[in-house]
């Protein structure tokens, strides 16, 4: 497997932004041409990238067969709206120019997004054909496009469910006057892509109505959606086992370790079926 590390750059980026690559190596002894890619996004708050979020998740990603790659995107207070969502429009479309040397498939490149971060790839996910990103970009909505979007207790709503803090450090002193745009739950349409969500009923710090509302807009709007809702567990569970176990020893709910091997079932079968 080839592991390399490069610096994310777009206007406005932190010194700090980057990407590692977790790329499985052909052989021709396994009958895989190409192989899907996993963009991870940790999440933070806006404020920071989680590891427990980062590596440890695209090493589940390799050994489900997949490429994948972590972005370390900007976060407050170097960087506001929408930085991190250009950052990872250029990702997409660094992973479409490197497909034939790296044997990517590019109309199987998905998003994975924790917390903060599952509000950027499923805002994300909303833009990739809109003219702002377009425009924020400059490329063609076709090269922006992902086949699907894994939302981990994601920060979806900026109103009476919302983890107010995520969009005071996305938005900075344009909090008043954008976070209702960015409500993700009114946004769906039609062409977003397919979703895969879970969350827990514990969830202290992202209430769970934050995935329910979005599967519910997606439903209404004829978008596939997949959510789970464990009955244990607080926010930021990570793989939920000893891999993602916290410094102080927490996170770890047995019950909850089956997201991952739940997403990838998903992805077989929703996302693989569609080709």
């Amino acid at each position: 497997m080839k592991y390399i590390e490069e610096k994310v750059s777009v206007k406005g980026s932190a010194d700090y932004a980057r990407v590692s690559w977790y790329i499985i190596d052909h052989s021709e002894e396994i009958g895989i041409d190409i192989r899907p890619l996993v963009i991870v996004c940790p999440g933070g708050g806006y404020c920071f990238t989680s590891d427990r979020e980062a590596e440890m998740f695209a090493l589940q990603w390799t050994a489900c067969g997949y490429h994948a790659c972590v972005l370390r995107y900007s976060v407050s207070p170097e960087a506001e709206y929408p930085v991190a969502l250009n950052e990872l429009a250029a990702l997409v479309l660094e992973a479409r120019d490197k497909a034939d040397e790296w044997r990517i498939d590019t109309d199987l490149i998905l998003l994975q997004g924790s917390s903060a971060a599952g509000h950027l790839v499923c805002h994300y996910g909303q833009m990739w054909n809109k003219p702002f990103l377009k425009e924020l970009s400059g490329a063609e909505a076709e090269d922006l496009k992902v086949a699907g979007l894994i939302l981990n207790y994601p920060v979806i709503t900026s109103g009476e469910y919302a983890h107010e803090d995520s969009f005071r450090k996305l938005l900075g002193d344009r909090y008043d006057e954008m976070k209702d745009s960015l409500s993700l739950e009114k946004n769906v349409d039609p062409s977003m892509p397919p979703a895969f969500i879970w969350t827990t009923n514990e969830d202290g710090l992202v209430p769970a109505e934050n995935s329910i509302m979005l599967a519910l807009a997606m439903r209404k709007a004829g978008v596939s959606a997949e959510l789970h809702m464990y009955a244990k567990g607080d926010h930021g569970l990570g793989l939920a086992d000893i891999r993602t176990i916290t410094a102080d020893g927490g996170n770890l709910v047995p019950s909850v370790t089956t997201w991952m091997n739940l997403a990838r079932i998903w992805i077989e079968t929703v996302i693989l079926s569609r080709e």
